[in-house]
């Protein structure tokens, strides 16, 4: 366990210079120790499929930071780290889908299309955020307002999504919100839906974190650990 650990420090390679000390240190502690609830090697019975959603593409940049970061190139480097470090660290314990794998435009429906024809276990859309207030940080989720099936299982992804991030990331939980967004109205009766805000853009400090290779790796392991946690405790469809 000890070796396998340190192999995925190596697969991570955290670049220290360019990353916060403070998140360096929750980085190591994250891979590093026996820590709960998040934990390495859980094989699976039956990988549940998880369609992971990266907001935006092609024309649609979606949020354009005060450096110019693109939305669209962030969220897609979250979701593809998320398919690398399922394979390379916890040997698929997921199947993984993506809606583009590349720098495309896709339609709302076909996306959420995409959780529907796949009978999806779970459904998480990936995006960033942009303020009018420069000040404005931290992370938020979102689940679909109203009632639907899904509707527990969802707030309680969502929780543990942002409380997992601020745990072990220290990235500002800023809680769970509801909203009629598509992606999320379509699946909430297929499966468990979210649509995770990974931070603001229109704020540079946390514009600067998120365009990091190294805090990319740090968001998608996060994200994927929950995910695995999530149905390891027995939720389900």
């Amino acid at each position: 366990m000890l070796n396998e650990k340190r192999d995925s420090l190596k697969i991570v390679q955290w670049n220290f210079k360019t990353l916060d000390m403070r998140i360096a240190m929750r980085i190591l502690l994250l891979l590093c120790t026996g820590y709960q609830p998040l934990c390495f090697g859980q094989n699976l019975p039956d990988p549940p499929l998880v369609v992971i959603d990266p907001g935006h593409g092609g024309t649609d940049s979606g949020a354009i930071g005060t450096q110019g970061v693109f939305e669209k190139d962030i969220v897609l480097e979250v979701a593809q780290e998320m398919v690398r470090l399922n394979q390379e660290i916890h040997g698929g314990d997921l199947q993984l889908y993506l809606t583009r794998y590349a720098d495309t435009l896709i339609s709302l429906s076909d996306r959420t299309g995409l959780a529907k024809a796949l009978k999806a276990d779970a459904y998480v859309s990936i995006h960033c955020n942009q303020a009018q207030r420069k000040e404005a940080q931290g992370m938020e989720v979102f689940v679909c307002k109203g009632r639907g099936r899904y509707l527990e299982a969802s707030l309680k992804l969502a929780h543990a999504i942002g409380q997992n991030q601020n745990q072990y990331l220290g990235l500002k939980d800023r809680g769970v919100r509801v909203a009629n967004f598509q992606v999320l109205w379509e699946p909430r009766q297929i499966c468990p839906s979210v649509l995770v805000e990974l931070g603001f853009l229109s704020n540079r400090e946390e514009e600067e974190h998120l365009k990091k290779k190294p805090s990319i790796a740090a968001i998608a392991l996060v994200v994927l650990e929950t995910l695995i946690t999530y149905f390891n405790e027995g939720n389900s469809k």
